[in-house]
Formats: structure tokens, sequence, C-alpha cells
């Protein structure tokens, strides 16, 4: 990894019923907002929220949705790929991706490359319990996990609430990750938010930038914003507030793990990935596989 700047930015998706002309305008914004952003803060990585391209809640069946949008890649990249190519940077963005068939909608993020091709797609491996096809949602969940080689760096993808499960982080860093973007449209507290993505960072000792979702989506859901980047020892380097804008840092190798904690003339000699102790996972493997659920009663 080199040193750059990143940024995240968090969008508004345009609050009315979902349809062909919404998304246009929806990538409109992203477009614009992307290249203000790169213009004010030379950020060589832009991250932008979860279904930037839709607003996460739908309000519309499955099979109206798989109608609406396209396949990765398609149409609904094309203007995103052309701005990134315009102005020689990175985009990380989410939308939802068409699948094979009518009805099967993944969730899915996007990292394009400075010369507008598609570097990689990752599809949400743990949609929300609302979201998901199983609990009466409309997302089709992935399977597989995205680290993207890049000219800055081995670069990761999660999305929203994949943030609360540290397996799938894990697996990326131990891939050689060392940003890991998380796209999000997240509904709880913006303590929760907080929390995960800084336990995610500190866990790997990678970089999050996670780029949430403000405004109001097209079934009127609201949404705090709150965008961060987070260092590889859990500290929160850049903070939006609720309004649509970025926040960006300088994300430098050197400096990940310089000291213990920030600004600290106590150094890190600890490393989460090299210090595991790989016996004690190979023996409880069948536990980590096993279906497990808490044994508290859900409110």
């Amino acid at each position: 990894m080199r040193a750059f700047t990143a940024a995240a930015v968090q969008v508004a998706p345009v609050a009315a019923p979902l349809s062909a002309e919404t998304i246009r305008a929806n990538l409109v914004t992203c477009v614009e907002m992307t290249r203000r952003c790169v213009a004010a803060t030379g950020a060589e990585l832009v991250v932008l929220p979860e279904t930037a391209t839709t607003g996460f809640t739908p309000g519309c069946s499955k099979e109206e949705l798989w109608d609406l949008v396209t396949e990765l890649p398609g149409a609904m990249a094309e203007p995103v790929q052309a701005v990134a190519r315009e102005l020689g940077v990175h985009v990380c963005f989410g939308t939802y991706e068409r699948g094979p068939e009518r009805g099967v909608v993944f969730n899915s993020a996007v990292l394009v490359g400075p010369s507008g091709d598609l570097l990689g797609v990752y599809r949400k491996t743990h949609p929300f319990c609302s979201e998901i096809v199983s609990g009466g949602g409309w997302v089709t969940p992935g399977d597989t996990v995205t680290v993207c080689d890049t000219d800055l760096g081995r670069i990761g993808m999660i999305i929203c609430f994949d943030g609360d499960y540290p397996e799938l982080s894990r697996i990326q860093a131990v891939q050689g990750a060392e940003v890991i973007c998380r796209p999000s449209a997240l509904l709880r507290s913006a303590d929760l938010w907080d929390l995960t993505s800084r336990a995610r960072a500190y866990d790997n000792h990678v970089y999050v930038i996670g780029a949430n979702a403000t405004g109001t989506d097209p079934a009127g859901v609201h949404y705090f914003g709150n965008s961060h980047i987070v260092t590889p020892i859990g500290h929160v380097v850049a903070k939006a507030a609720s309004q649509p804008g970025w926040v960006t840092a300088r994300l430098d190798p050197a400096d990940a793990l310089a000291s213990l904690t920030p600004g600290s003339s106590s150094g890190q000699v600890f490393d989460h990935l090299r210090d595991r102790n790989l016996a004690l996972i190979r023996n409880h493997r069948a536990d980590l596989e096993r279906p497990a659920s808490t044994s508290f009663p859900h409110g």
C-alpha cells in the first residue's frame, strides 16, 4: 500500500417512488458529488453509500426492482465508471444488481479503477433481516469475498450489516486487504455504526472507510450520515455530520501502526493477524461452522 487520500461521501437519494427517472437523478448526484469531492480534496479513493443509485428501501417488489436495475457491468455503473476515468480515481459505490432470474436482486458494492474498469464486484453476504428474501425482503445473499489489487493497495469491500460479522473482514485481511470500504445505509444507532467499523479496523489492522447514507429513501426511511474513516488502531480520524458532503483522511502505511494509541510514545508491538492462535481455530472449526442463535428473547 502507498500513501493516498481517501474520501467517504454521503449522498441523499431522491425521496420519491423508485423509477428509471429517480435512478438517473441519483446517478447524477453520485457523479457530481464525486467530481466536487475530488476537486476539493484530491482524493484518490472515493467511497459512496450502499444502494446509492436507488436508496436502500425500494418500496416495491423484488420483481419490480429487478426490472429497474441492471446487471454489472451495465448501464447503472457506466456513469460512475465515466467519472472515475475522467478524474483518474478509484470509486467504490453501492447499487442493487440484477440477478440471473427476475426477482433475484443482489445488494452489491462495485470498485471502479481510474481507467473506468470494474476491478471487482462484491454481493452483500449478510443482508439485514428485513432486507433478505428469506425474511420477506428483496435481496438474495452473495456467497463470495472480494479483495482487489489496485495501485493504492489491496482493497476489500463489505456492505453495512456485514460489518457486524467479524469473520468476513477477517477473511479479507488474511487475503491481504489493507483497506476495507463499507458502503452503508445504516438504520440503527450512530454508536453501533462507530463501534462496528472501529472493531473491524482494530481486529484486522486495516483502514475502514464507511460511507453512510443520509436523507430519505423511496420508502420514507431516514438516514443519519456520520460517514467516517477509521485507522488500523481503531481511531476515527474523520467523521461527517448528517448533511450531504464528504470527509477525507490521508492513509499512510508508515503511520498505520506507528503507535499503540493515537499520538502515543508507546509503540505498537502486537499484530492481531500474526498472533492468532491457529491451533485453537483448527480445533474449533466445527464450532465456527455450527448453526447457532442467541439464548436471549428478541424484542
